[in-house]
């Protein structure tokens, strides 16, 4: 079965998503947190304090929606359940940094805003690469 070219725009933007989330992770994980306290020093206790287990919940949510978007690209069932590995770690990434830190009352609703937007674009992609496999588009 052929793909139309919506399907690899849509598939190459995920991926390009997707990887702009690794290298988020990358950036943010490295930071010289002096050199961050700095100009945000509310971030830089944050990322000082955040647990492993929370930035292995960020690793997981953007590897394994980088790796769902690219068996996506190659028509392969496997990105569904990729995908949803990614939405209940983006949860869990996010869950920890509204429910265990006080980012809300220090920074307001609109810190909300990017994370409610990376969890759209999550779900987005598990129920767009679930009618792909409903229609026969990824095996």
């Amino acid at each position: 079965m052929t793909v139309s070219r919506s399907f690899r725009a849509i598939g190459m933007i995920l991926l390009l998503w997707n990887l702009m989330g690794v290298a988020a992770f990358m950036m943010q994980y490295s930071a010289d947190l002096s050199q961050l306290a700095k100009t945000d020093p509310y971030t830089a206790k944050i990322f000082a304090a955040m647990p492993v287990w929370a930035w292995a919940a960020y690793a997981v949510a953007v590897g394994a929606g980088t790796l769902g978007a690219t068996l996506l690209l190659l028509r392969k069932a496997a990105a569904a359940p990729l995908f949803l590995l990614s939405i209940v770690a983006v949860i869990v990434q996010f869950g920890y940094s509204f429910v265990h830190t006080d980012l809300l009352a220090v920074k307001g609703f609109t810190a909300a805003i990017f994370p409610a937007v990376i969890l759209l674009i999550a779900i987005f992609q598990w129920r767009y690469a679930r009618s792909l496999i409903a229609k026969g588009i990824l095996r």
